[in-house]
Order: C-alpha cells, then sequence, then structure tokens
C-alpha cells in the first residue's frame, strides 16, 4: 500500500425532497382534502476516525464524494425516504482543513469519532402541512432544501510517542527495524527513507509507537531534497530521537542542521524533549566516540548516548530511557486530565 498524508476531495451532502402537492379522491368517500406529503430529509456528509487505517490512499483515485438527496413526499400523506448518510473512513491522526488549507475544521484524534462535514438538505413541506380552517385546500409545497458543497484538504499526521529525525543516513531506518518489527527499506545511500514507517517497540511488557521521519537536509524549510513536510508527523510526539551519524567528518554542522531546518518549520516543535545518539559506534573506537561527545557538549548538548544497531550496543538503555520519557508524559497528562475534569464538575 503507499503511503499517502495529503489529499483534497470535493464532498456535497443530499438535497432536500421537495414537498408534495395532492388532494386525495376516493369513490364514495364524501370529504377529500390536502394529503400531499413531506419530502425527505438528504444525507450527510461524515468524517468518521477508524482504526486499522493508516494512509489516504483510499482518496487518492476517487476525489469526488455526494450523499444521497432525499425522495420528495408522495400523496396519501407518505413521506418521501431521507437520503442516506455518507461516511468518509479516515485514520488515525487526520485533520480536516478548509479549501484554503489554512483553517482546521476537525481534528480526528480519538478512535470512534465522528464529526459531520456537511448537513443534507431538510426536507419540503407537503400541502398537507398547510392545512387551516381558513384554507383547508392549500395548493403550495416547499422545495427542498439546498446541499451543501465544498473542497476540503485531508491531512495525516501520524500519532507516536517517539520521534525519529536525523539526516539521511544516520542510521534511522536501521534502529527502527532493529528494536521493532517494521521492516523499512535499508540501503547505503541518501533518501532510501521515502515516506515515514511506524513501529511498536515492546520491552518490559510495555509498549510505545515510534515514528521514521524521513531525512532533513540543509535547505529543507525552501524544498531542498525531500522539503519538510513530513516533518508535521512528529508534531504530536511526545519526544523526538535526533539520530546523529558518529562516523561523520562534521559532527556539530550535521546536529545543527537538524535543529534549524525544525525552527524553521515550527518553533514550538523544536521545544519539544529531545534525546540525541551517536550511531554507528561499531565503526569507530572509544576515542573517536569521545571526541564526538566532546563537539556536541560544545553545543550544549550533554548526555549524549552511543549506540550501534548493528551489536546491540546500549539499544537496551535507549529503549528504557525512551520508555520513561514516554511513561512520566503520560502521567502528566493524566494529572492535567483529571484536573480539567474538576474544575468542569458543577455541583449544586
Amino acid at each position: 500500500m503507499k503511503f499517502l498524508d495529503q489529499a483534497k476531495i470535493y464532498i456535497a451532502s443530499g438535497h432536500g425532497g421537495s414537498g408534495s402537492i395532492s388532494f386525495r379522491r376516493e369513490a364514495h368517500v364524501p370529504f377529500g382534502g390536502p394529503d400531499g406529503g413531506n419530502g425527505g430529509r438528504g444525507g450527510d456528509v461524515i468524517a468518521h476516525c477508524t482504526d486499522g487505517l493508516n494512509t489516504l490512499i483510499d482518496f487518492r483515485y476517487q476525489q469526488h464524494f455526494k450523499a444521497r438527496p432525499g425522495d420528495g413526499g408522495k400523496g396519501r400523506d407518505r413521506s418521501g425516504i431521507s437520503g442516506q448518510d455518507l461516511i468518509l473512513r479516515v485514520p488515525l491522526g487526520t485533520q480536516i482543513l478548509d479549501e484554503t488549507n489554512n483553517f482546521i475544521l476537525a481534528d480526528m484524534i480519538k478512535i470512534g469519532q465522528k464529526v459531520t462535514l456537511a448537513r443534507g438538505g431538510e426536507g419540503g413541506k407537503g400541502n398537507a402541512f398547510f392545512k387551516t380552517s381558513t384554507n383547508q385546500a392549500p395548493r403550495k409545497s416547499q422545495p427542498g432544501g439546498e446541499l451543501e458543497e465544498k473542497w476540503i484538504w485531508l491531512r495525516l499526521k501520524l500519532i507516536a510517542d517517539i520521534g525519529l529525525v536525523g539526516l539521511p543516513n544516520a542510521g534511522k531506518s536501521t534502529l527502527l527495524s532493529r528494536i521493532t518489527a517494521a521492516k523499512p527499506k535499508i540501503a547505503d545511500y541518501p533518501f532510501t527513507t521515502l515516506h515515514p514507517n511506524l513501529g511498536v517497540v515492546n520491552q518490559d511488557n510495555k509498549e510505545f509507537v515510534i515514528a521514521d521521519i524521513p531525512g532533513l537536509i540543509e535547505g529543507a524549510h525552501e524544498g531542498s531534497g525531500l522539503g519538510h513536510r513530513f516533518l508535521g508527523h512528529v508534531e504530536r510526539c511526545k519526544a523526538l530521537l535526533h539520530l546523529v551519524d558518529a562516523t561523520s567528518k562534521n559532527i556539530k554542522q550535521d546536529y545543527s542542521t537538524i535543529i534549524n531546518e525544525i525552527k524553521a518549520y515550527d518553533k514550538s516543535l523544536s521545544k519539544k524533549k529531545q534525546i540525541v545518539v551517536l550511531t554507528k559506534c561499531d565503526a569507530i573506537n572509544s576515542e573517536q566516540i569521545n571526541f564526538a561527545k566532546k563537539e556536541l557538549k560544545t553545543l550544549k548538548v550533554n548526555n549524549v548516548l552511543g549506540i550501534s544497531a548493528v551489536t546491540g550496543e546500549n539499544i537496551v538503555k535507549l529503549i528504557r530511557n525512551l520508555q520513561e520519557i514516554v511513561t512520566t508524559n503520560d502521567v502528566i497528562n493524566d494529572k492535567l486530565s483529571h484536573k480539567e475534569d474538576t474544575n468542569n464538575t458543577w455541583s449544586p
């Protein structure tokens, strides 16, 4: 399945059914009168956050979605059938924006969440509705209500606990394949990873989700390389795992390049908790590792961990550090949620 994290689609609700103009005429029945039924309501367009989806590929080959209109009313006081709602199944983490791609209409952050994007037109009233003591034979009815139509953007932001960032070939995909069951493409050339990959880390019967983001290069915020469009996937992460290639000849520049690109994308993103590790430590000696750590220390980056996804050096220690961060963050969020619930409690 191809990965697609952005799509523009057209949606339209159903037009309401028109009311009917009808009069009762039956043999041997002395009293007639208006019996035109009401029209049916048009169908809504509803977004439904569904489990088991991780891409917007369903919206790649179909861009127009229209709900069913309501049926018109009929004689004998028969109302028209309401149009069926149209359900758009979207993955967890999908943002729905207006046509300008600037204003967020809905943020799908909970499985089962439903949001009505376009309401169907109301059904028109039949002439039976307009019958009064002074107007016992009305010859008027209402047309069905107008439908709603619009273009909207769907933008997927993966929901993960930890986001992997770093230059191309920093070892992100290799690390992901080592600590999770994910099978990302791994090669010895830059930009092997062309779209984000998700993996679940399971250590000591505790799980958390990690996202591998395609590598950034200098000038990514101006569109160089793959640009920075995939950085949106780490906006929801609790922390960033920044990988720096220990075999690089310019450690400080490699680190600064990523930090600068993150700041250029979103300054708030650069304030997230960050864990910096040196990768490929199996390819150099201890003196070179210490030199790399000292280089990062001049940039006020302390407690840098050296790892090797090939030999497994410090991998378990790294996972436990990440687990601690995720667990601490969850506890803080639970306390905040409990505080909000307490503040919202009403008592007489």
